[in-house]
């Protein structure tokens, strides 16, 4: 069962896909694949990170998920800003990818904050 940063990690990769179907105008197609590659990496590496064979290998797999959605956020902010008239799609996965990019900030850091108290012995609740 997927986490709901999973799920939601899910939807914005295929609504990338989905509004790129319908809206290719502005990027290049390089570009394109680009933002598709980076919009579907974040959820791959979060479904990675489960299978993860240490601490370390699962902060290193959060660590790329959330580099992915920076890289996300960054063409999708090209397409707002070249854009004469965003829709409705393109603003949903602009603050979509904002707040992915903020959850894994924050898991990014309790996982590391974890494995120091791990290493230091003391006990997590």
């Amino acid at each position: 069962m997927r986490t709901k940063l999973e799920e939601r990690s899910l939807v914005l990769g295929v609504g990338v896909i989905e509004y790129l179907r319908q809206n290719n105008e502005v990027l290049t197609k390089k570009n394109r694949e680009q933002l598709v590659s980076s919009g579907t990496s974040v959820g791959a590496n979060l479904a990675e990170a489960r299978s993860a064979q240490s601490r370390a290998d699962f902060i290193s797999k959060l660590e790329i998920a959330l580099k992915e959605a920076r890289e996300t956020d960054y063409w999708l902010t090209i397409l707002y800003k070249t854009s004469k008239n965003p829709d409705v799609s393109l603003r949903y996965l602009l603050k979509e990818c904002d707040e992915i990019t903020a959850m894994l900030v924050a898991s990014v850091k309790t996982a590391k904050a974890n494995a120091v108290k791990a290493q230091l012995g003391i006990e997590m609740i």
